[in-house]
Parts: C-alpha cells; sequence; structure tokens
C-alpha cells in the first residue's frame, strides 16, 4: 500500500505545551503502597521511595503528575496526610472501598516529585468538603507564612512553601459513583466559589473544572454548558476522561478509537466556544484531558475484590503490543489537538493502568504502552504540524472509513529537529510513505524508531521484562527535492527523527 503525507514548517496547528504528556497517581490499589512508595525495598531509600521506580520515570521525563486522585480525592481530608506519620490517622477509603493508612501524603508526595523532576497537579475533594479546605490547602501550600496553615507547614519541616500552581477542581463531579455527585448547576457554583477564595490567597495559580466524567455520559456536554456557565471566567481549563479498550477483540475497531478521542475533544472544544459566544468573553478555555489511557483487560476481576484492604491489587492491566499501539495512536490525537489540549495525563503511572509495573518487595519493568508514552514525552516540543495525509483507509462500524496512516509532526525550531510520529494500523500490509517536506531541504533522517513484528497480544512481565521492546534504526536519508520515502510495517508504531543540517 502506498500513502501520501505533506508537511510545511510554516502550517502550524500550535504550541505544544511541555504539560501535553504527564500522568498520574492516585491513592488507588498499589500505585502508591507497593509502587512508588515501598519502605523496606532493596532499593528503597530513607523516604521509602522505590529508586527501580524512579528510575524509569525519570527515564519517561513526564513533567507533571496529577494527585491524590481521581476518585479517591472525593472523600479526602488532606489534613490526614500531613504532620507526624505517627499521629495520622487511618481512615476507609470510599471510592475504592480500601483501607489508606495515610503513611504517605502530602508533603511525601512534594518531596517525590521533586525526585522525580515533575510538577504536582493537585485534586481537591469537591465531593464531602469545599470552599474553606480549599482555600485552607492552597494556604498550607503555597503562603510564605505567617498564618495558621502556612506556620503549620513550617512546624511539619517544610520552611519553604510547595508553590504548585495547578489546581483540579473535583473530580468527575457528574457519576453516579463519585461520592458527594453534584448536578451541573450544583457543580458549577460551587467550583465558581472555590475558585475565588483560592484565588484570593495566591493569585498565581491555574485551575481545572471537571467536565463529564467520559464522552458516552448522558449529559455531556450539557453538564459542560452548565458547569462553564458558571464558572467560565474563573476556570482556566476543562477536563476531559476517557479510556480505551478492546472487549470485542476486533483490532481495527480498536485501532480507530483514536478517532473517538479526536471527536470527543472537538465537541468538548466547541461547548466551551458556546459558552464564550454566550458570554461575550474575549478569554477561550482550553482543555486539560486529565484522564486517557488503555482500560478494560481487568474489569471483570476488579468487579470481584474483596473490601477493605490496604493496598490491593486493582486496575492492574497487563497491556499488549495492540494496547501498545492504541496508546500511541492516542498520543497522536493530543498532538493534533495541541492548539486546544494543553494538559494531559497518561492514567496512570505505577501499577494502577500504568506503563511501569513492581512486584512488591522484588522487581519493576516497563510495560508495552511504556514505549510510545516515552517517545512521546521525549520527542513532543515546539509546534504540532498541519498534517495533510492521503492514505488508503478501512472502513469501522463507529467511525466510518479510518485511514491507515495515522501521524502527527512536532517541529523544534529552537532545536532543529523536526519528529514525526506514525501508526500504521494495517494488520498485514506494510505502508510506503512519501513524506512532502516543506521548508526542510537538506534535514538529514538520523533516527527511526520502530516499534513492530509482534504478536498483537505479546506483552511484558517480571519474568520477561524486554520481551516487548522498540528497536532503533539507522537513518541517513537527506530529504531532497522537499521528499523523504519511509516504509513502514503492519501493525507499527514509528518516530522519525529528523534533524536540521549541522545540528
Amino acid at each position: 500500500m502506498e500513502a501520501r503525507m505533506r508537511l510545511d514548517r510554516e502550517f502550524r496547528i500550535g504550541d505544544i505545551d511541555r504539560r501535553l504528556f504527564g500522568s498520574f497517581i492516585e491513592h488507588l490499589g498499589r500505585a502508591v503502597y507497593g509502587g512508588i512508595f515501598e519502605p523496606g525495598h532493596p532499593t528503597a531509600e530513607g523516604q521509602g521511595f522505590r529508586q527501580d521506580v524512579l528510575s524509569f520515570v525519570r527515564e519517561l521525563g513526564i513533567p507533571l503528575v496529577r494527585y491524590p486522585g481521581g476518585n479517591f480525592v472525593c472523600s479526602f481530608n488532606w489534613e490526614d496526610s500531613v504532620g507526624p506519620v505517627e499521629k495520622r490517622p487511618t481512615r476507609l477509603d470510599l471510592a475504592w472501598r480500601s483501607v489508606e493508612p495515610n503513611l504517605f501524603g502530602l508533603n511525601e508526595f512534594m518531596a517525590w516529585t521533586k525526585a522525580a523532576g515533575a510538577r504536582a497537579m493537585m485534586a481537591l475533594n469537591l465531593g464531602t468538603r469545599g470552599v474553606d479546605a480549599a482555600a485552607n490547602l492552597v494556604e498550607y501550600c503555597n503562603h510564605p507564612g505567617g498564618t495558621f496553615w502556612s506556620d503549620l507547614r513550617k512546624r511539619h519541616g517544610l520552611e519553604a512553601p510547595h508553590g504548585i500552581k495547578l489546581w483540579c477542581l473535583g473530580n468527575e463531579m457528574d457519576g453516579s459513583w463519585q461520592v458527594g455527585q453534584k448536578t451541573a448547576g450544583e457543580y458549577g457554583r460551587l467550583a465558581c466559589e472555590t475558585a475565588k477564595a483560592m484565588r484570593r490567597v495566591d493569585p498565581s495559580i491555574e485551575l481545572v473544572a471537571c467536565g463529564s466524567s467520559f464522552p458516552a455520559m448522558p449529559s455531556f456536554p450539557d453538564w459542560e454548558a452548565t458547569v462553564l456557565g458558571h464558572c467560565y471566567e474563573e476556570a482556566d481549563y476543562l477536563s476531559l476522561h476517557a479510556y480505551y479498550g478492546n472487549k470485542a477483540d476486533d483490532l481495527p475497531e480498536y485501532l480507530a478509537d483514536s478517532m473517538g478521542m479526536g471527536a470527543f475533544i472537538e465537541s468538548a472544544a466547541a461547548t466551551c466556544d458556546f459558552v464564550k459566544a454566550k458570554k461575550r468573553s474575549p478569554k477561550t478555555m482550553m482543555l486539560s484531558f486529565d484522564e486517557w489511557n488503555v482500560w478494560f483487560h481487568t474489569s471483570a476481576e476488579d468487579a470481584h475484590a474483596d473490601p477493605w484492604e490496604r493496598g490491593p491489587s486493582l486496575l492492574e492491566e497487563a497491556y499488549t503490543f495492540e494496547d501498545a499501539l492504541v496508546v500511541g495512536c492516542l498520543a497522536i490525537e493530543l498532538l493534533k489537538h495541541a492548539d486546544r489540549v494543553k494538559i494531559a495525563c497518561l492514567a496512570q503511572l505505577v501499577n494502577v493502568l500504568a506503563p511501569i509495573s513492581t512486584v512488591t518487595g522484588g522487581t519493576a519493568w516497563r510495560q508495552t504502552i511504556y514505549w510510545p508514552f516515552l517517545h512521546a514525552c521525549a520527542f513532543s516540543c515546539g509546534s504540532s504540524l498541519d498534517l495533510r495525509i492521503d492514505s488508503p483507509s478501512y472502513e469501522s462500524r463507529r467511525y466510518g472509513a479510518v485511514p491507515f496512516l495515522h501521524a502527527a509532526a512536532a517541529l523544534d525550531e529552537e532545536g532543529g529537529r523536526l519528529t514525526v510520529f506514525a501508526v500504521n494500523r494495517a494488520v498485514e500490509e506494510g505502508l510506503g510513505v512519501d513524506i512532502g517536506l516543506a521548508g526542510f531541504e537538506g534535514w538529514r533522517l538520523v533516527e527511526v524508531l520502530e516499534f513492530a513484528g509482534f504478536d498483537p497480544k505479546a506483552g511484558n512481565s517480571a519474568a520477561a521484562p524486554d520481551a516487548v521492546c522498540p528497536r532503533s534504526l539507522p537513518g541517513g536519508s537527506l530529504v531532497e527535492g522537499g521528499h523523504l520515502r519511509v516504509e513502514l510495517a503492519p501493525l507499527s508504531w514509528n518516530v522519525l527523527r529528523i534533524a536540521a543540517p549541522g545540528s
């Protein structure tokens, strides 16, 4: 099969926010206990952080981590998680029906993010709590001193404020599963008043209002329109959440799910723009896709998990090669909407729906989805380019014609590099691609990262941690006459690294 791709350095979708490929740690399952935090583990240091996990996280280079939930946050008292560990209460976590010992809390998380080289995206409890608790938390985290909550932080051994700049105003507040579920009107008013109080403590913070819990919610997009009707001027971003799966074991249909993500983003953006027009506002609402991933393998066993355990095994997906291809397709979709999606979080980071898995007391390894996520984190710099693709396609039940070639490109002018991310969705056929590159004469293809040639159901494990991994192929081809030709293997994720002369 043959396809054509055209890109021009002058035709840009928008700047790529560094926070587009963040991640997420929730007090859920073994994400914290046995994941990032395991005192007594052979690699753990004085604070109890697993260094084997930290090395993988640092390798990813994620810019931010959302915390502490997720559903967990909507019945969470933040005050339980600070101060001397021996004085912290053990609580029932109503979201996941687990026991929360509060051995790892807010200040430990901030120390961990520093060790990981990331920033915090802090979520607030707007389920069972509200304005007061939120404003107090901002004061504890961000105020320099001389007040009750900031001085309490100092008594806890932290003289300097944390300076957390990005905050989520609750989580999935329209969900019937949520502790403290709200109507759109109730939540919109609460989000507005909470935002106002928080900004009086620290005017420099950015705030994310809750959108619908997922695109198939009956309330979408009416929820967004009502919520933003109340808090449009107070919020900086609207959240989107979506998970994808292959329960029908239909690989071509599964690989088309990124088209659903794109439609979801565009519908949410259109709703934001409707509210903007209705309010006659000069402000354009940006989007935070702060939960996205593949999630379907463990649904049946998670539904029958025993309640009231500490650090139970929940949502521990064993990802396959086909899952990695879908994650790559979803990452491409985020880049294609970089003009509106400025923040996004792969949910989650360790053990729970995660690119990194561990054995408690034992080893850690990279799951298959680690690799496209790593490449997206590493090479999505500068501007997202507006590609024109002419590709053969196949028919999807849900999405109609689906191109075999799915691609995005990032141009880093300062670094003199162009990166093309491309997936060949064809199960059996290779794809020859003629790439037209206007404005890149003399640039050179320096490397191709190819993830291909594996059984779609193959995965990595503690026993075989490197069974399914990409390979690096040498480049060498010059962009001559404004063209470059590449061959994409069937069912493949590809990263084409193209460099300016002399770089």
